[in-house]
This record gives structure tokens, C-alpha cells and sequence, in this order.
């Protein structure tokens, strides 16, 4: 049942005005009194039992769209290697009208998702979207199985995304 009242307080919060607050030394996202209309949204109470950051629905409509995005990419970068008796200039052509529905959903994920995120931290979930992505359509599409070494390099990107979404700030 305390789970059920921390999902509806994630809701509630998340529909709420978004503002900032602060926790001992750590201030969460912007100081308190600016704030964009896509930014995080989190409660001015922390809750013993959700203690972490609320996102705003920006944060999954920006995930959303940038993995459609990607799925198309995938295909049109790498969906023709299953027809490689066709011409190249007809998998170019195709490849590209592929990569127009990409660009559809990849433009206003990160026009809309820059409010929440740094233009660093689009690209490094767009790169960790594609490696997942591409990993399934690898296995599934072109049959191929994914070795041990390209899971740890895989793995090794995940933790460079990490670093580039921790917030490293000196003790104040």
C-alpha cells in the first residue's frame, strides 16, 4: 500500500508547478525561483520513501521520440545488409527516405528535450538509445549474437554516460 501512495504522490508531483529546492548542501537542478517550463519537477517535501528526482513528462516524451528516431536509423544504416544483391544506389535511396522519418522524431526530441537536458546529456542518451537499439536489431533481425567483448565495451559506454549525467559538486 506505501508503494501505491509513492506512486501517487511521483504523479501528483509530477503535474505540479515545477520548482527547485534544496537538501542540506546539494541543490537539486536550478536555484530556487528559476526555473523552465521544461525543467525537473520536484516536491519541496522529501519523502522518506522517494528520496529521488522526479522528472517532468518531458523527460519521456524526449526518451520516446529519440528511441522511435532510432529504430528508423537502424534500419536505414543497417536494414539493407539483408539485401546485398540489390544496387547500391537504390539501398542509398531507400536508406535515405528511411532516415527522413528519423530526422521526424529525432528534431523535436531534442527541440523539446533541451530544456530538460544539456545538448551533452541528448547526445549521450541518444548513443546509449542507439547501442540498445542496435543490439536488439542485431540479434533479431540479423541474426547475429553479440559477443562478450562488445557487452563490456557496451557496458563501458553505459558508464560513460554515468559521468556525464552525475552532478559533481565540491562540499560547500
Amino acid at each position: 500500500m506505501q508503494r501505491l501512495f509513492v506512486i501517487v504522490k511521483m504523479v501528483r508531483v509530477a503535474l505540479a508547478a515545477p520548482r527547485s529546492w534544496a537538501k542540506g548542501n546539494v541543490v537539486f537542478h536550478r536555484p530556487v525561483g528559476q526555473w523552465h517550463p521544461h525543467s525537473w519537477i520536484l516536491d519541496d517535501k522529501i519523502d522518506p520513501l522517494f528520496e529521488r528526482q522526479v522528472f517532468s513528462p518531458m523527460w519521456l516524451l524526449t526518451i520516446t521520440l529519440l528511441t522511435i528516431s532510432n529504430v528508423f536509423m537502424t534500419f536505414a544504416w543497417y536494414g539493407h545488409l539483408k539485401f546485398k544483391s540489390s544496387a547500391l544506389w537504390l539501398v542509398v535511396l531507400t536508406s535515405w527516405g528511411i532516415a527522413f522519418f528519423e530526422y521526424c522524431f529525432q528534431v523535436p526530441a531534442n527541440r523539446l528535450g533541451h530544456g530538460t537536458f544539456t545538448a551533452a546529456q541528448l547526445k549521450t542518451i541518444q548513443e546509449v538509445i542507439t547501442l540498445t537499439v542496435f543490439a536488439v536489431f542485431s540479434v533479431t533481425y540479423l541474426k547475429e549474437r553479440l559477443e562478450w567483448n562488445t557487452l563490456v565495451g557496451f557496458a563501458l559506454i553505459a558508464l560513460g554516460a554515468f559521468f556525464v549525467f552525475m552532478k559533481w559538486r565540491p562540499e560547500a
